[in-house]
């Protein structure tokens, strides 16, 4: 086995180790990036990694993101897979590393992600002679696009995987604790925009015209007859509306009214129903109020089911490096890690960040304490799985 030595060693001491990772977090944290936009989070990832003596995957069709390898190429391949975009949002955390970039910020904790990889990546490297497979770990783009996943398997850099694991954090789990169930863990994801045309009138003389905006209002409440009619109480959807435009002042009814929401499920098939039953509704409604509404749907990613053995051997991993672990309910967010688990077995599991803000808020701020046990459990994680396949 023919091993790169690495330039630099961060893990000679837990100290040390953790003081690099913050570093690095607190970089990330600094200069955010959008979605498919990632070029310098990707150069410095390759710099980090390379410094360490980190292979780092040729992979073309990768605009943005990065694969690295650790292992001899042989044996078993498990993955460990981060997300590194940002949200388009204006940081209020008021943390010393606030986001420099406008308008940009890394609300959901991709930056904490990517850093537990990273420190995953340096573990496993002062291990490499040992494994008894290999290990890649994935720093995928896009994920708040619900697509980059995809971008990733075309790619090539998970051919002949065995198992994949992902990771995210959780503001309302302690730091020290981890979250995962068999089955469902986050829900599937689609987009919807339904445009409604009618005749624009005064508003003094409704009569004259089609009113737009009384057809928009039947058509929200309408949607939400597909939770609680038209789909089986046992099956979880929620069905949101969540930006109306229409009109540009106070006396005329306009012409043209824009509705835009999400879909959430956990049921497949009730998920590929839902674009009929919104057709079904625009229709009846546009027809009595005299108006035409089109429905533009975009889908996302499918629920991401955890395979059962996969969950509980995370899960008792956790336990292994002191975790105390939970089992969860479903979430209705969404994760294009669900791509994945459709070719790949393996499991999502959720590392608690303990802020006093939810994901997606300007406040948003994880404690950072959490990052250094996260990446040795994701190391552990690996090296258990290698050791797991093996004996198969």
């Amino acid at each position: 086995m023919s091993l790169e030595k690495p330039q630099l060693d961060f893990t000679a001491t837990k100290e040390q180790l953790e003081e690099r990772l913050l570093e690095i977090r607190r970089n990330l944290h600094r200069e955010p990036e959008l979605s498919n936009e990632e070029y310098e989070t990707t150069r410095k990832l390759k710099g980090w990694l390379k410094e360490a003596g980190i292979k780092v995957l040729d992979l073309p069709a990768l605009k943005t993101g990065v694969i690295a390898e650790i292992g001899s190429g042989e044996g078993p391949i498990v993955a460990l897979r981060a997300d590194i975009d940002a949200l388009p949002i204006d940081e209020q955390s008021g943390v010393p590393f606030s986001s420099t970039v406008p308008g940009k910020m890394h609300a959901c904790g991709h930056d904490f992600h990517t850093t537990v990889a990273l420190g995953a990546a340096y573990l496993l490297k002062e291990r490499e002679e040992e494994l008894a497979g290999t290990v890649r770990i994935v720093f995928q783009p896009a994920e708040e696009t619900g697509h980059g996943a995809k971008d990733v398997l075309a790619s090539g850099g998970l051919d002949n995987v065995a198992v994949i694991f992902g990771l995210h954090n959780d503001p309302d789990l302690e730091v020290g604790e981890l979250g995962t169930c068999a089955g469902p863990i986050t829900a599937g994801v689609d987009r919807f925009e339904i445009v409604i045309n009618g005749v624009g009138a005064h508003a003094a003389s409704p009569e004259k015209g089609t009113d737009t905006i009384v057809a928009a209002s039947q058509i929200v409440l309408a949607l939400q007859t597909i939770s609680s009619r038209l789909v089986s109480a046992l099956d979880s959807i929620v069905v949101s509306v969540t930006r109306i435009t229409g009109g540009n002042t106070w006396n005329v009814l306009p012409a043209t009214v824009e509705l835009e929401g999400t879909v959430r499920t956990l049921n497949v098939d009730v998920q590929k129903r839902v674009p009929e039953q919104i057709r079904q509704i625009l229709a009846g409604i546009g027809a009595a109020a005299g108006v035409t509404a089109e429905l533009r749907w975009y889908p996302g990613p499918l629920a991401t089911i955890n395979d059962a053995f996969w969950s509980e051997f995370a899960a008792e991993a956790a336990r292994e490096t002191g975790y105390k672990t939970k089992v969860l309910g479903p979430s209705m967010g969404g994760e294009d890690f669900s791509f994945y688990l459709q070719d790949i077995p393996g499991a999502f599991v959720y590392v608690g960040s303990s802020s006093s803000y939810a994901l997606h808020h300007p406040k948003f701020a994880p404690n950072e304490s959490a990052i250094l046990p996260a990446a040795e459990y994701y190391s552990h994680l690996a090296v258990r799985a290698i050791n797991e396949l093996s004996q198969e």
